[in-house]
């Protein structure tokens, strides 16, 4: 005999499995809208867009993308953050969410607490470029000088905390030199000068900088990731140049408030790998200078995560990074 305690028990159970495949059936129950931390035209927002194409034949809503540029990625995180946990509202974030926990003081919501990763779109290696009249030709001939000239010789940075801020630093505290930091409002400003020769170097996003190289406006010495860029073949990893173990790398995160349903976050995460992995997207990727990746799945991303907030803070509290947000 079925007591009614137990009745309750075993349609309790039953509903919660229809519950949670029902609830990633019926998604998306409307129009699914990725925000962007920075503004358009970036390889952020490129490979986002590229992505909206594929994504709405497989869900079959209408995929939006917003740009919501400002502090250094706070403000679209934050919305993100605060958004309905129901999948409908994402953050396409960069390399900078890992940085913003030790950067800014406080912050309106808890990384790793409110948001939850989804998918690793693609790697962002920068390029260490120099001003073409300095005199050096290869990341050993670069140290030697910085190491002459402690102090003295100049790079450019996109402000505190950015990307190629960090990989300057990890830079100098690698290989025991001594630059001065100068800070821009964003990277191109910082670039215009290197080609100027007002900034004698800086890292750079690769995508940004393959025209100039091209042009033989920046001289390129090393890229910062362990592998080679597949649009730069010629030039070497820093590692391979001198600086053994050296990596700083981007990248581009797709996240969700921490609260969405585990169904609703595994369907996410299947779907924008298949359309990642469409091959205009791929070609796309490579095109711009970044590396596509094979995404793992949220639990590890969600490690992941963890592990680059504590790299990158333990960093900037080393650098002595200012907080300017």
């Amino acid at each position: 005999m079925v007591t009614r305690r137990r009745a309750l028990t075993i349609f309790s159970a039953v509903a919660l499995n229809l519950d949670g495949p029902a609830s990633a059936a019926e998604y998306p129950s409307g129009p699914v809208t990725f925000i962007v931390s920075f503004p358009a035209g970036g390889s952020t927002d490129v490979v986002v867009r590229a992505l909206a194409g594929p994504l709405q034949k497989q869900l079959g809503k209408p995929i939006v993308v917003e740009n919501r540029a400002g502090a250094g990625g706070v403000l679209a995180t934050g919305d993100v953050a605060k958004a309905a946990p129901d999948g409908l509202t994402l953050l396409a974030a960069a390399s900078s969410l890992a940085a913003s926990p030790t950067l800014v003081k406080s912050l309106p919501f808890d990384t790793l607490r409110d948001l939850q990763a989804i998918s690793l779109v693609f790697r962002t290696p920068l390029v260490l470029v120099v001003d073409p009249q300095l005199p050096v030709k290869s990341v050993a001939e670069l140290i030697a000088l910085l190491k002459q000239k402690p102090g003295q010789i100049n790079f450019g940075h996109g402000g505190p905390g950015s990307a190629i801020q960090l990989a300057a630093e990890l830079f100098q505290a690698m290989t025991g030199t001594q630059m001065t930091g100068v800070s821009y409002r964003g990277a191109p400003l910082a670039l215009n000068d290197v080609m100027a020769g007002h900034v004698a170097l800086m890292f750079a996003d690769a995508g940004s900088v393959i025209g100039q190289i091209a042009a033989g406006t920046v001289r390129p010495l090393g890229v910062s990731s362990t592998v080679r860029v597949p649009a730069l073949p010629s030039v070497p990893t820093i590692d391979e140049a001198g600086v053994p173990g050296f990596e700083a790398v981007g990248w581009t995160l797709i996240c969700a408030p921490s609260a969405t349903p585990a169904p609703i976050i595994d369907r996410l995460s299947d779907e924008l790998a298949k359309a990642a992995e469409t091959p205009e997207v791929q070609s796309l990727i490579i095109k711009l200078g970044t590396i596509p990746v094979h995404s793992p799945s949220p639990a590890e991303l969600q490690k992941f995560l963890a592990s680059e907030i504590s790299r990158w803070g333990d960093l900037i509290r080393r650098a002595g990074v200012a907080n300017s947000l």
